[in-house]
């Protein structure tokens, strides 16, 4: 079985594979000071009360944004699962798609997985729209290659820089308002951010589609998503699981060459 891990800047992702499905996931903060046995209390338990067998781990995958957290993250591997990781962005693991842009290196990792595994899903054409710490939206071109992106703050981001540039608001979590003029604080700012969130996705698929010069098709992906795909005009599916997806994909592809 598969181990893949997904680090974000604020989540961890666990998700274990047994051949291409997916048989658990698991969720933790990301802390880069977390310490490799502290990952391996957590995880071992998790799986154990899953009915999985750590000793069944026979591969690793990681994809990190937060480079801090990467020791902890292939000691974890090495040292309880005695599994040496592929890590996304080492020059030896290869992802099967042409990068386009002019400074590859400074792709996020889970960007890049995203756009393999759309590829793979859901053909060539189209926009990956990531509702994560970032909202970023990658294009993969009609034979997979990544053609470039947009990022832009998160929602929670967002939120929270209200929260903390002006006095009187308060924190509040993000939620669709039923109707977009609010009369109180907290509806005025979950309408102001939910739905100008909406305009912002939006106007940004008009003109990425209008500048590229094709009807790309859209894919939503990350905790978000789902909340948004049932209003934004133009998303096609809303899909949790495209980045640990992609881990098991280019691990599958990586153990296959190599044999």
């Amino acid at each position: 079985m598969l181990l893949a891990i997904d680090a974000g800047n604020t989540n961890t992702v666990f998700a274990v594979f047994d051949g291409a499905e997916k048989v658990a996931q698991w969720r933790a903060v990301t802390d880069s000071k977390r310490t490799p046995d502290e990952y391996a209390v957590w995880l071992t338990q998790l799986m154990t009360l899953g009915g999985l067998t750590p000793k069944a781990i026979d591969g690793a995958v990681i994809a990190s944004v937060v480079p801090a957290a990467m020791h902890g993250l292939t000691t974890l591997c090495r040292r309880y699962f005695e599994v040496e990781p592929l890590v996304i962005g080492d020059p030896a693991v290869e992802l099967g798609l042409e990068i386009r842009i002019e400074r590859p290196d400074q792709v996020g990792a889970d960007r890049l997985v995203n756009a393999v595994a759309a590829y793979e899903k859901y053909g060539g054409d189209l926009i990956v729209v990531d509702f994560g710490t970032a909202t970023t939206f990658d294009i993969v071109g009609a034979d997979g290659g990544y053609e470039g992106s947009i990022i832009a703050p998160g929602v929670n981001l967002s939120l929270e820089a209200l929260y903390n540039a002006a006095a009187k608001l308060p924190r509040i979590s993000i939620e669709r308002p039923s109707k977009v003029i609010a009369g109180a604080t907290v509806p005025a700012m979950q309408s102001g951010v939910y739905w100008g969130y909406v305009g912002l996705i939006e106007g940004l698929i008009k003109r990425i589609r209008a500048e590229h010069g094709r009807p790309l098709r859209v894919i939503a992906t990350g905790g978000l998503a789902p909340l948004f795909t049932e209003v934004v005009e133009g998303i096609e599916a809303s899909d949790a699981d495209l980045t640990v997806a992609g881990l098991a994909l280019i691990h599958a592809r990586n153990r296959a060459a190599s044999q």
